[in-house]
């Protein structure tokens, strides 16, 4: 039988890894943002970074992710690119040192962050939009770096707990807004939904911890 999976962490975390991000919750802290603030602007410690970026958008960073709706990982729950991506990055040897584990666990492991890094990171705005494969870690990344609120803006990185818990700790599972649909729901693109796909999604905000906003390079028409 065949659980329900979320991306709250990556399937070689270990116990060392509590200690390790056991730091309480950084939301607290957080600025919450403005809808205008997903477009790069202003004063944050993302903005040295973005220089020399290539310019995507919001949208730009959309139809990629969209485009991808339909690949589906194996019956062991592997074998999408996007886990073979990450195994081959630097990354991956990071986040092992810090989690444990061995490399080879990441082949199986839950990949909806490795789905999101994987965009971000073939659009060539990885350093403004983090990578990990543990959400928690990478909402904290946002929230360090003034970059994590509760405006559902298209091309946010929405992050959520199926509890309701708006603590960073309490993430579950994570993908991009397309839409605010205006009615309590936001329209989603995720991988590693509990059909073992990238689909589209419809969510209640209420389900949602928060977002994390990457520092796009470029803004999309009006």
């Amino acid at each position: 039988m065949r659980a329900l999976k979320t991306c709250i962490r990556a399937a070689l975390v270990t116990g060392a890894l509590a200690s390790a991000v056991a730091v309480g919750p950084v939301a607290a802290t957080a600025h919450a943002q403005s809808a205008d603030h997903i477009v790069a602007g202003g004063t944050t410690p993302l903005a040295k970074e973005a220089a020399g970026l290539p310019k995507v958008s919001p949208s730009q960073l959309l139809k990629l992710a969209e485009s991808q709706v339909g690949v589906r990982e194996n019956a062991l729950g592997g074998g999408t690119k996007f886990q073979a991506w990450y195994m081959s990055s630097p990354r991956a040897k990071e986040t092992m040192a810090r989690d444990g584990g061995a490399l080879a666990d990441y082949a199986n492991a839950p990949w909806c962050d490795m789905f999101v890094s994987w965009v971000g990171n073939q659009l060539g705005i990885r350093p403004v939009m983090g990578w990990d494969a543990y959400t928690v870690a990478h909402a904290r990344w946002f929230a360090q770096n003034n970059r994590w609120g509760a405006v559902p803006k298209p091309g946010a990185v929405v992050f959520f707990s199926w509890s309701g818990s708006k603590s960073i700790d309490g993430i579950d599972h994570v993908g991009f807004v397309i839409k605010d649909n205006g009615d309590g729901t936001i329209k989603t693109v995720e991988g590693n939904t509990g059909n073992g796909a990238v689909e589209i999604r419809t969510r209640p905000t209420s389900s949602v911890t928060g977002y994390g906003y990457p520092y796009y390079t470029a803004s999309d028409s009006a």
